[in-house]
């Protein structure tokens, strides 16, 4: 049966309809997307969103600019959604640059047979986190496919920020006697998707981590603007983004693993599973190369801000062997951490 939706759109569930170019399509970006994201510039239909540039002139001189797609199953789990992930990621895409993210973009490939408050779920999620961000969903696209060509729900937002003068960050400027930093506990997001794909029975189930770090990177840049490099640790975890700092820097890097922020319960689940806590993903997690004379300054700031409160300083640079990560084990070895072969976990951002 095919009746009036509780907020004027037709039908209970998405049908092809809803990607035809048609009025179902009309209804779903004005009753779901236009009033769900709230921003002038969507409101104005048009095909493109048109932006005051004076706006960028005074913010910086220079504009970052990323986009990212995201598959993650289930679409719902304990701490986040879909939605949340999509503008947290790209956000903390941008402000791992030394950007301030600005405005979002919104792609979404939906499958026929997605029930409406599933998607007005998503989209409200979208929202809340964009807002708590400062930042502001803009234009977007949408499009349906048969049953059993997509898996419910895809997302792709791209994001535009700007990077004030003055600042630096790049994955190639690592130096020996730089200390490596960290906001938080590690593998939160991993151990949380397995958990809501019931692959464990956990007692007290793990939260993601998923939380936007603009904020965090603006309070370390106020009292540090040299950072020299910085990544938020989502794929192949912490242990992929320090490969990838080493070899950019012909630099070698070194981890203590008993300063390493691990839940109990993350670990006992990468003990029960086979999983390597270092390469698990993080979506509210940065990693940062900074110099070492304004380590103690930093780690201050940053715990003193909600997204960094479990900071901790984890390793050094070092002018060792070029390209190579190690980690200083709790019984006093080290071992080679290598960047990630494969995937230990897939759809999980």
């Amino acid at each position: 049966m095919n009746r009036p939706g509780p907020q004027g759109l037709r039908g209970e569930t998405i049908t092809l309809a809803h990607g035809a170019g048609g009025k179902a399509m009309r209804d779903l970006i004005e009753t779901v997307f236009v009033k769900g994201f709230g921003s002038p510039q969507l409101a104005q239909l048009e095909d493109q969103a048109r932006l005051d540039l004076t706006q960028f002139t005074a913010q910086g001189d220079r504009l970052a600019l990323t986009t990212d797609s995201y598959v993650v199953d289930p679409l719902f789990f304990p701490g986040g959604d879909i939605g949340k992930l999509a503008v947290t990621g790209t956000i903390n895409d941008l402000a791992v640059g030394g950007a301030h993210p600005l405005y979002l973009t919104c792609g979404m490939v939906i499958e026929e047979g997605l029930p409406v408050d599933t998607l007005r779920a998503v989209v409200a999620s979208m929202k809340a986190t964009a807002d708590t961000a400062g930042v502001a969903i803009v234009t977007g696209d949408t499009k349906v496919v048969h049953k059993g060509a997509a898996d419910k729900l895809f997302i792709n937002t791209a994001g535009v920020g700007l990077i004030p003068n003055g600042i630096d960050i790049r994955v190639d400027r690592a130096r020996p006697g730089d200390k490596i930093l960290i906001n938080g506990f590690l593998g939160d997001h991993g151990a949380a998707i397995v958990d809501a794909r019931g692959e464990m029975s956990l007692e007290n189930p793990i939260e993601t981590d998923c939380q936007p770090l603009n904020g965090l990177v603006e309070t370390m840049l106020a009292v540090c603007p040299d950072i020299h490099c910085m990544r938020d640790a989502t794929r192949g975890g912490l242990a992929t983004v320090l490969n990838e700092f080493a070899e950019a820097s012909a630099a070698m890097i070194s981890m203590d693993e008993e300063a390493l922020p691990i839940r109990p319960e993350v670990r006992g689940m990468c003990e029960l599973l086979g999983l390597d806590p270092l390469y698990l993903a993080n979506e509210g997690k940065l990693v940062a190369v900074v110099p070492a004379d304004a380590t103690d300054t930093l780690l201050a700031a940053m715990r003193s801000h909600p997204a960094g409160r479990h900071s901790a300083v984890i390793g050094q640079v070092e002018s060792g062997q070029p390209g190579r990560v190690v980690l200083q084990t709790a019984f006093g070895g080290k071992r080679i951490v290598d960047m990630l072969v494969g995937e230990q976990l897939p759809r999980i951002c």
